[in-house]
């Protein structure tokens, strides 16, 4: 399977946001730009921040879409058609309320589960075939509290859960960009405790 060659963290702008849940996909792109020393730029024409970094070797382009989480799928369509990457060679991090704080999950292809960015992206796409990091934020309980839920703060222990979670999938992603997803999932997904 071809390696990655972007690698999109979806969030919402503005400071307000900054250290919200449903901006686990922006906390992993920073991590990942920070480990590098790269720093984001405003991309206008890609209507979002970009950032270029090397992994296991390759250059990989970060992308956070500045349009807010609804719109996210305009940011992503006109990166991949200006730098004219395949959605295969495309890793999406996301806030994911059906796994627990702690927990990171890469998969490929499906639905959206609800996660509104996901959901943009696939409809303009036209299909889903791209990978994801799914970043575990745990659920409120009642799906009434999911919006105040995503768009609030974490508690200490599940803000260092879910950097915990960024930080493991980092140690994974070389063999995700060179290609060696399998590997990749298999390490990740195997509990450390």
């Amino acid at each position: 399977m071809a390696g990655l060659r972007l690698i999109v963290g979806l969030g919402n702008p503005g400071a307000e946001h900054l250290r919200t849940r449903h901006n686990a996909g922006f906390w992993f792109v920073d991590s990942l730009a920070l480990a590098a020393g790269a720093r984001f730029g405003v991309e206008s024409k890609l209507f979002g921040e970009t950032a270029k970094v090397e992994i296991a070797g390759r250059p990989v382009w970060l992308l956070k879409p500045a349009t807010f989480m609804n719109l996210s799928g305009k940011s992503i369509a006109a990166a991949l058609r200006y730098w004219k990457i395949e959605p295969e060679e495309t890793l999406v991090a996301h806030d994911e309320l059906d796994l627990p704080p702690g927990t990171a999950r890469l998969k490929f292809d499906g639905g959206h589960g609800g996660q509104n960015g996901l959901r943009d992206t696939i409809r303009l796409l036209g299909h889903g075939k791209f990978h994801r990091l799914r970043i575990g934020i745990g659920h409120p309980g009642h799906k009434d509290k999911v919006t105040p839920w995503v768009l609030g703060r974490p508690g200490q222990g599940d803000e260092a859960a879910i950097l915990r979670a960024v930080s493991d999938a980092i140690d994974v992603l070389p063999l995700a960009v060179a290609g060696n997803f399998m590997d990749a999932m298999t390490r990740l997904h195997t509990s450390k405790d």
